[in-house]
């Protein structure tokens, strides 16, 4: 992609407009008259349209957490050819079973740097993950570092991406329009749903959870009431926007862990018009509204859940996404940072700008951390002395954008994660010199 187009790309994204709200019903068309009134699949569609259901749940699931979207295309998605495999690249899925799962506490350096012509689906490399993807259950952790934007498009059958940009903004051209996300920000692609991402800066980088079970919903808020953490209204979808493009274009699809291509005469990001909530959506994560203490102590960081997949354990997440967003720090007689801890949840952490107010060094942005189940962790020795001894003012954290995929179950590891180059050795240490205080009174 050139300096011009890439320009160009930018000038697109900045001018986006887009629907507003998380889980709405929402209708778009690019075309006036493109959507049909009254009816899902009239005997003929407006415009000599397709009509077409794209399902993301079951049919039968209860209203409140049925995902479903209708299409009115150029063509029908049926109209392509055979797929078949082609490379995964350092894309791996569920059940990861090439590692023992290990309880160790383990962190990376960012992904290096990959070769001229790397687009978003060929820098995606597996740090790890959880359950089966032929089951739609449990998570993977990925990374992504690209130089090039994708020409093919690309699209998962196997679960929803969750994709947190840390440099370089993104241009994300979807069935049903277009999103711009730069770091700071989040995109969520359904599962299914076609995409292509194009790179508004020379190179680009993030993460991304790849979620093989229940979509991702707001969490419940409780005794918070009907405000705060992530409003709904600060959630953006795109409005309708269509390739009509005739000619060869590669569609890459994920199914059951594996890589499968075709190359199609047609672009298949031909959507005129949609409605439904099975759509892709951005959220900037400065709008989240902190919650915290405002007297002692400071709650669990299930405070800073931004969104939640659930199981079919009431309160026992699949996957959450957590951001430490900025905020104020206020709690008397309390150690700020994050506690020390041992969770049955297992914690992939990054770190998206600044530094993170639990570690002094070590952490930078683009890397990441592991913590699985019950390994032991929380601030190095140098925040501890520093917190401990620190005058209790109020304090306004925001040099830094960290977050977090909490999850279920142990995430176990990729052979290419284990044997990183950039897997830093010695993690260990930042917990040394933790000194002995007890001073017994008799």
């Amino acid at each position: 992609m050139t300096t011009v187009e890439r320009e160009g790309a930018r000038k697109t994204a900045e001018g986006l407009e887009h629907l507003t709200g998380f889980g709405n019903e929402h209708s778009s068309e690019a075309v006036p008259g493109a959507l049909p009134e009254g009816r899902n699949a009239p005997q003929r569609a407006p415009l000599g349209l397709y009509a077409e259901q794209l399902s993301g749940t079951a049919f039968t699931e209860p209203r409140a957490e049925n995902r479903r979207s209708w299409l009115y295309r150029i063509r029908p998605s049926a109209a392509h050819p055979a797929f078949t495999r082609t490379g995964n690249g350092a894309l791996r899925s569920a059940p990861f079973t090439q590692t023992v799962p290990d309880p160790n506490r383990l962190r990376w350096n960012p992904l290096p740097e990959p070769a001229g012509g790397t687009d978003f689906l060929a820098g995606l490399w597996t740090l790890g993950g959880n359950g089966d993807v032929t089951q739609r259950s449990g998570m993977a952790v990925h990374l992504y570092h690209a130089t090039a934007s994708m020409e093919r498009v690309f699209s998962d059958a196997d679960g929803e991406l969750l994709i947190v940009p840390e440099h370089g903004g993104l241009l994300l051209r979807t069935e049903f329009g277009m999103l711009h996300v730069e770091p700071g920000h989040i995109a969520l692609i359904p599962r299914g749903v076609r995409f292509r991402v194009e790179l508004l800066e020379s190179s680009a980088r993030g993460y991304v959870c790849e979620n093989y079970g229940a979509p991702f919903r707001l969490p419940d808020l409780g005794p918070i009431g009907a405000n705060g953490l992530a409003n709904a209204r600060d959630f953006r979808a795109p409005v309708a926007a269509y390739e009509d493009v005739e000619g060869p274009v590669e569609v890459v699809n994920k199914f059951c862990g594996n890589l499968w291509s075709a190359v199609y005469d047609h672009s298949p990001l031909d959507v005129v018009a949609w409605h439904g909530n099975h759509v892709p959506y951005a959220y900037d994560l400065r709008r989240f509204n902190v919650m915290g203490t405002i007297s002692y102590d400071h709650p669990d960081p299930s405070i800073f859940t931004v969104l939640t997949s659930p199981s079919d354990t009431p309160g026992l997440a699949g996957v959450d996404f957590v951001v430490f967003a900025p905020r104020w720090l206020v709690g008397e007689d309390t150690f700020r940072p994050p506690y020390f801890h041992r969770n049955v949840m297992s914690e992939y952490m990054g770190l998206i700008e600044g530094a993170y107010d639990a570690k002094a060094e070590g952490f930078v942005p683009g890397g990441g951390s592991l913590h699985n189940m019950m390994s032991a962790h929380g601030p190095d020795r140098e925040t501890f002395d520093r917190a401990s001894a620190a005058e209790l003012r109020p304090q306004k954290i925001d040099d830094g954008l960290a977050f977090m995929f909490e999850t279920r179950w142990p995430v176990s590891l990729t052979p290419q994660a284990a044997r990183a180059d950039h897997l830093q050795q010695g993690y260990d240490t930042v917990w040394q010199g933790l000194e002995r205080h007890f001073r017994p009174l008799h």
